[in-house]
């Protein structure tokens, strides 16, 4: 993208103010950004450890090393910290928030306070949640949907763990309202929408979606809480209330969190790609149009989670065409990948790899998914473990492995240090192995009829309960060596070009890391997106 940047050299990087307060009261966007991906990379461990343990139980039949409450209570707390406290804010949060601004062309985002606010709200929300541990009657054992009428009739501190979902949901509205407010109003001269890269466009859907779906889910939320204290009668149906009401108002919010989850994932494979294919990304505007198709039909299909719960013919049918129209826009996305792949000159390195694997393993979620759309194969499948393999092939598999390109990605840029890239290449062959060998198997336990959030199983899924923990081992193995190696490279002191990658978006013109406020002369725009200059790259 070619553009009038004068050299930010001269500016002070954003790491140059030293000292605890500097972190914790400080508006920039970037170190914002850290505060974020550095508490999701803690939660993400601790919720990878309560996997593994869980995984373990199931090494034997019969109790291994838990009872059957602490299993219910570490399922709960796993989904609770995966969903609420690494992916929903995922990319958005940490890799959003640092590039945004500097991607179209700003000094910061449009409310600073408000964006260190969502930080505070978030830490917050998740010191609730996990308060919930040591407080009242024993950790919440309802799994993360909360389903009622258990959540509400339970002796567990649910309360305090939907508390904590409630605060969160607070801190990703007040996220999505700053970033449509500056992709509005502070991209650069020249820089129209159709001259945007990919990832702020993923990030402009996603926004849209958290700011309209995400009330509901604080109200739903709100809603158990009151009940709960109060017997109000609304979900409880000993006391006139509707549980089918409740999975109503909780997929309505969490289908399209989904997409939350995923739409900045695949903004963040659509800048990758075309950085190491070293071609311009194919079919622009049909991604563009296909993430706010997402966002808009993502919103539509949240009955698909209910196909079981006693929902008229007519409705299952039209919910299940739903199901299918949603797949449309994500396949022209995989596509669009591919086509731009043919014919690159693709360099495989650790960005690259992951973001490879995203696709894969993405298809294998997405056509999972539409097994599951169909609705002689939904009943089924419906509440087995295939269920939990299609889950984990979208969230972990999709969002997951996006999250770790982008880390990869972006890594030398965010801190001015560079990993080491073999033994990146090292971690992720058991990463990838070990996801499939857990997660495939889940599938196949699915089809066979093993029903999940069960403590233990039958002698005949005990072999395939036995490959899914030895996955299991493969993998947590992979991503210690991956979390490793990343922080070693924190103290590697070398020195990191601009654009180590041969990108072509403005955060590549800025020096590694940024400056304090991204840009001494804000750039002007001048040719449309991913336009390569062969002589751009920089050597490492």
């Amino acid at each position: 993208m070619s553009t009038a940047v004068e050299s930010p050299t001269s500016e002070p990087s954003f790491y140059a103010r030293k000292g605890i307060a500097s972190w914790l009261l400080t508006t920039d966007h970037k170190r914002i950004a850290i505060l974020y991906l550095s508490s999701m990379m803690t939660f993400f461990l601790v919720g990878m450890t309560l996997g593994a343990f869980m995984r373990l139980e199931h090494l034997t039949m019969g109790p291994t090393i838990m009872k059957p409450t602490s299993y219910n209570a570490l399922f709960t707390l796993h989904g609770v910290i995966m969903i609420f406290l690494f992916v929903i804010p995922g990319l958005a949060a940490s890799f959003g928030n640092f590039f945004l601004p500097i991607m179209i062309g700003a000094r910061d985002v449009a409310f600073p306070r408000i964006n260190l606010l969502s930080w505070y709200l978030f830490m917050s929300g998740a010191a609730i949640a996990l308060s919930s541990l040591f407080t009242g009657s024993g950790p919440p054992d309802t799994g993360w949907s909360f389903y009622v009428p258990y959540s509400v009739r339970t002796g567990t501190n649910v309360t305090m763990a939907v508390l904590g979902a409630f605060t969160i949901g607070f801190s990703s509205i007040l996220t999505g309202l700053n970033f449509i407010t500056t992709i509005h109003r502070l991209r650069a001269k020249g820089m129209n929408w159709m001259r945007m890269p990919l990832f702020p466009w993923a990030l402009y859907a996603t926004s849209w979606v958290q700011v309209l779906a995400t009330p509901i889910l604080g109200i739903t939320l709100l809603l158990v809480i009151l009940e709960r204290v109060f017997h109000l009668g609304i979900f409880d149906p000993s006391i006139g209330g509707d549980p089918i009401l409740y999975q109503h108002l909780f997929w309505t919010y969490s289908h399209p969190a989904v997409y939350i989850m995923i739409l900045p994932a695949m903004g963040a494979i659509s800048e990758i790609i075309p950085t190491f294919a070293h071609r311009t990304i194919f079919g622009y505007k049909a991604i563009v149009i296909s993430s706010m198709g997402i966002a808009a039909l993502g919103s539509l299909v949240w009955a698909h989670h209910m196909f079981t719960s006693g929902l008229s013919d007519f409705a299952i049918i039209i919910f299940s065409l739903l199901t299918f129209l949603v797949a449309i826009p994500s396949a022209i996305k995989v596509f669009n990948w591919v086509a731009t792949l043919y014919k690159g000159s693709v360099e495989l390195r650790p960005p690259m790899v992951y973001a490879l694997a995203f696709i894969f393993l993405f298809s294998i979620g997405g056509l999972t998914g539409l097994f599951q759309g169909a609705l002689a194969i939904n009943v089924h499948v419906h509440d087995t473990y295939f269920i939990v393999g299609h889950f984990h092939y979208v969230m972990f598999g999709g969002t997951g492995f996006a999250f770790f390109a982008a880390l990869h990605y972006w890594y030398p840029k965010m801190f001015g240090r560079m990993y080491n890239e073999r033994a990146a290449i090292v971690a992720f062959v058991p990463i990838f192995v070990g996801f499939n060998l857990l997660y495939f198997t889940f599938l196949v336990l699915g089809l066979q009829g093993m029903p999940r959030r069960y403590y233990d199983h039958l002698p005949r899924f005990h072999s395939g309960h036995i490959l899914a923990t030895v996955g299991s081992w493969i993998l947590v193995t992979g991503l210690l060596l991956m979390v490793g190696n990343l922080v070693r490279g924190l103290f590697r002191k070398t020195t990191i070009p601009a654009n180590p990658w041969g990108g072509v978006t403005l955060e590549w013109t800025v020096s590694s890391p940024p400056p304090t406020e991204n840009f001494a002369v804000l750039p002007v725009i001048t040719e449309p997106p991913y336009t390569f200059n062969p002589v751009a790259k920089e050597s490492a």
